[in-house]
């Protein structure tokens, strides 16, 4: 009787988690997509996921590092460079779910410098035409970028020893000089991509809690979720496994690549800062820890629930900006109209994404590290198609969610 009560409290509390085993398909839809280009030198390694409610399909091929032969892994630390966005996004929406904060909110509210801010109308012979901005700027702005800011201010610029998205200052700092530099249209009336906005995002959450964005994001949302291997200064001895850059040609083998100039080696030493736009080291793993918490609307697969339901609902996985915008939320590309059919989730400079169907409890995660063309995308877009299209069977289903019928 004891064993029968035991077992019959183990899979309630496993169903009202959310959580279960994830279950491997044995399809191999991906690698059999992926196979011919990494024969043939063209790819050098890749990771796929692909996850239906509890049925996975999990696919490492070829290599972190060609020349040593070294086979990519779940655990290969890499550059996820703009999918840090998103992070930024959830500790945004956390302090709304919390009250502290509405993205309706001026930034001057938080951030004093704000409260005058100046829009360029022409630059020439070196004298800049500028008019007082109109519009005031809002935190639904910045981080949804309509706010006017450019891609990254000047301390950041790549040209620069020791520049790049993760060098040149603090956020708080890009925050300031931001500022105090023009904006490129009237806030709010035109869409352009800006890390920067991000970093100002993330400057909001430091005056709200008092704390670094980044000790604040490991606290409420990377240590909950066990994500122990993602970080702005990954260690030695994770870069001594690092997926390595390449670039890519059509029909050419990959030639490996040292560094991009906009993430500069050494990749932890005192030139790095962290960066909400853009710095966030990860594993496939840990993603897979951060985006199928998303999927599961708040609750990760560990059982802790980082956000509510309606939250991730209603501020990160619809629009947040105008309809003739095109769609984007906090820190993530989103549909501008929730639907059965909407994705949403984001990508990253050297190749990486992950997106998101909350309603079909599906996702699609791919790593690699690349500057180039991916002319493997056609075949990976009727991969995921087989592998979508299959019916989930209910034992599938049960075994994850903890179901028993």
């Amino acid at each position: 009787m004891r064993k029968i009560v035991f077992l019959l409290v183990a899979v309630i509390c496993l169903a009202a988690s959310g959580k279960g085993n994830v279950i491997e398909s044995k399809t191999s839809f991906a690698r059999e997509a992926l196979q011919p280009y990494v024969d043939r030198g063209e790819l050098p390694g890749a990771i796929s996921v692909f996850f239906k409610d509890g049925l996975q399909e999990t696919c490492c091929v070829g290599y972190a590092d060609v020349e040593k032969k070294r086979p990519i892994d779940l655990d290969n630390v890499f550059m996820q460079c703009s999918q840090t966005k998103g992070f930024c996004g959830v500790t945004i929406a956390k302090l709304v779910e919390e009250g502290k904060l509405s993205l309706d909110d001026p930034v001057s509210k938080y951030l004093p410098e704000f409260a005058e801010l100046w829009v360029l109308d022409e630059e020439k012979d070196g004298i800049r035409t500028m008019h007082k901005a109109k519009n005031t700027l809002t935190v639904r702005m910045v981080m949804n970028h309509t706010g006017g800011f450019p891609f990254e201010i000047s301390a950041k610029r790549a040209d620069v020893k020791g520049g790049g998205w993760s060098g040149g200052c603090p956020i708080r700092q890009v925050a300031s000089v931001a500022a105090a530099s023009p904006l490129m249209f009237e806030p709010g009336t035109r869409d352009s991509y800006s890390n920067t906005g991000i970093d100002i995002g993330a400057a909001i959450v430091e005056t709200i809690t008092g704390m670094k964005w980044e000790d604040y994001l490991k606290k409420e949302v990377l240590d909950p979720l066990g994500m122990k291997s993602t970080w702005f200064w990954p260690t030695d001895k994770q870069l001594k496994k690092q997926i390595e850059m390449y670039d890519t040609k059509d029909n050419t083998p990959a030639v490996w690549r040292e560094e991009n100039s906009n993430q500069q080696r050494p990749y932890n030493d005192s030139h790095v800062f962290a960066s909400a736009g853009a710095g966030l080291w990860t594993t496939a793993s840990d993603q897979l820890k951060f985006y199928k918490m998303l999927l599961n609307l708040g609750i990760g697969d560990n059982g802790v629930r980082i956000l509510k339901e309606d939250t991730v609902k209603n501020l990160l996985a619809v629009s947040s900006r105008p309809e003739n915008m095109g769609g984007y939320s906090l820190g993530l590309a989103a549909p501008t109209e929730d639907n059965e059919d909407a994705w949403f989730g984001h990508g990253g400079a050297w190749g990486t994404n992950c997106n998101m169907n909350w309603h079909k409890k599906q996702l699609r995660l791919w790593v690699v590290q690349i500057n180039g063309p991916q002319p493997w995308n056609d075949d990976m877009n009727r991969a995921a198609e087989k592998f979508f299209s299959q019916p989930a069977g209910s034992k599938d289903i049960d075994a994850y969610t903890g179901r028993t019928k």
